[in-house]
Formats: C-alpha cells, structure tokens, sequence
C-alpha cells in the first residue's frame, strides 16, 4: 500500500474538522493544521510546516486568502481554495499561481451537484435571455453564521446568467437563520407561468468530498482552475 499523501488544512472551522475526518478515504493524512491561533499573522506559513506537504485546503476567511495563497505557493505547494469572498483579489491570487508555478482549483461551492447546477442554470438563462416577458431573481438562504451575502455561489449563478446573455435586470436577496446549510434558487417569472431551478444542500459534507476530490486532482498541476473543470472537463 502506498503512503497517503500529505495535507495541510488551513482554516481549522467545521469545514477543516470534516475535511480532516473525511482524508483518509481520499488517500490523504492530515499533517498540518492552521487557524487564529497559529496563523493569525501568518507566521505558520513556514518552510518548516510545510516540508512534504502535497496539497494544502484554504477554507479560510476572505481577508486572509492573498496572503495565505502567496505564502503557500512560495513554498511550491499546490492549494485547493474553498474560501469565498475574495474575488476582489482574484488578479493578486491568479499571479501569485503564476509566479511561483504551481497549481490551485477554485470554486464558490465543491459540491458536484452545485456544479451542474451552474450549467442548467446557464441554460435556461440562453433560452430565456431573447424572452423579455421573463424577469429572473436569485435568492439563497444559509446559516447565521456564513460572512458573506450573497454568497460566492450565488454570485457565480448570476454571473453564469449573464454570460449565457441574460442582459436583463436579475433581483438578487440573501437570508441567513440557523443552521441551513444552503440553498440556491433561480427562477424566471411571466405573466403566462414560472420556471424555477433549485439546488438544496442537506450537509456540508458534499463540499468537503468534493474539495478532497479537487485535493487529488491537483497533486502534479498547475495554473489556475476551477473545479467546473474537473467534474465535467
């Protein structure tokens, strides 16, 4: 049997502690942990923490993310970013990836469903882009304690929207209550009828396989991708 691969989990919340009990399947032992307490001013971005590390996981916070990405990628390790909130820095992110030649997969959301979800949203966008008796909205609800709203992945599901030529106005709302760990709806409303898409997530243990699956990909990579790719090529 061949040893696991070695993973650092950087941001240590209930993402990183489910990532953790989830590694072994996808042949990876968990070697380093990082959080508020060790890399609060990212001191533990050190040659020392990450020799032989393989891959690590960001599921950080938004402020942190350049940072964390340049720290990590200087030391030639290849990430898998689940962190949203930071697509402001998405030139400093991309470059960073560049510079010091590694690999990192992105996404809003690893769920696979999520990822399909983006396409047929897409799709009805298209057909319905030349119908302007169609309005759309998007909407979404997650737990209390999410940072960010509207989500990464519903901005990503507008964005899909507009890029299939959906030009119209888009009505865009967030809720945050309880424990919910996501849902995202499109729909598209007429006076003949409406059409409504939905994705509903039951746990976040979807994300985490699909961060490990994005984990194993990128072992040997390189350059900037999204995990879209991955799932579907």
């Amino acid at each position: 049997m061949s040893e696991p691969r070695k993973l650092a989990i950087v941001g240590y919340g209930k993402m990183g502690r489910l990532i953790e009990r989830l590694a072994p399947e996808y042949g990876f032992a968990v070697a380093l942990k990082l959080d508020e307490f060790n890399n609060a001013a990212f001191e533990g971005l050190t040659p020392e923490n990450f020799q032989g590390i393989d891959v690590a996981i960001d599921f950080s916070i938004p402020a942190a993310v350049p940072r964390n990405v340049e720290g990590i990628a200087a030391l030639g390790v290849n990430l898998v970013l689940g962190t949203t909130g930071w697509l402001e820095h998405a030139a400093a992110v991309k470059a960073a990836v560049e510079r010091h030649g590694v690999g990192l997969v992105w996404s809003p959301n690893y769920s696979v469903g999520v990822n399909a979800f983006f396409r047929l949203v897409a799709e009805a966008a298209r057909l319905l882009a030349g119908q302007p008796e169609y309005g759309a909205w998007a909407w979404e609800i997650h737990h209390a304690t999410k940072k960010d709203a509207p989500s990464g992945t519903l901005l990503k599901l507008v964005d899909e929207m507009k890029k299939a030529g959906y030009e119209r106005r888009i009505d865009v709302s967030s809720n945050r209550a309880g424990a919910h760990p996501g849902t995202h709806e499109i729909g598209f409303d007429s006076a003949a009828d409406t059409v409504v898409l939905r994705h509903t997530a039951r746990s976040r243990e979807g994300f985490a396989r699909g961060a490990l699956k994005a984990a194993q990909w990128v072992v040997g990579k390189k350059g900037f991708h999204e995990f879209g790719e991955i799932v579907f090529g």
